[in-house]
């Protein structure tokens, strides 16, 4: 109670998988804060390669239409 930075913290714990709803201190639930912006970052990586895997293959196939159509063109 006597923290500066108390307050509550809802969600899920990322270690458990168990619900929070506890009043704490912040700087207490740094660790567990830090945990779970880890795994944000890995979902947002992991989606920007899917994102990016997607586009190479998006301008693959696109740079093989243009180049059948440009030997169309020389015929």
């Amino acid at each position: 109670m006597k923290c500066a930075w108390f307050t509550q913290l809802r969600g899920n714990n990322p270690n458990t998988g168990k619900e929070i709803d506890e009043y704490g201190c912040a700087i207490a639930w740094m660790p567990i804060l830090t945990i779970e912006n880890s795994q944000q970052q890995r979902h947002t990586g992991a989606a920007v390669e899917s994102f990016r895997n997607e586009m190479v293959q998006a301008n693959a196939t696109t740079g093989q239409l243009l180049a059948s159509q440009n030997k169309l063109l020389e015929s």
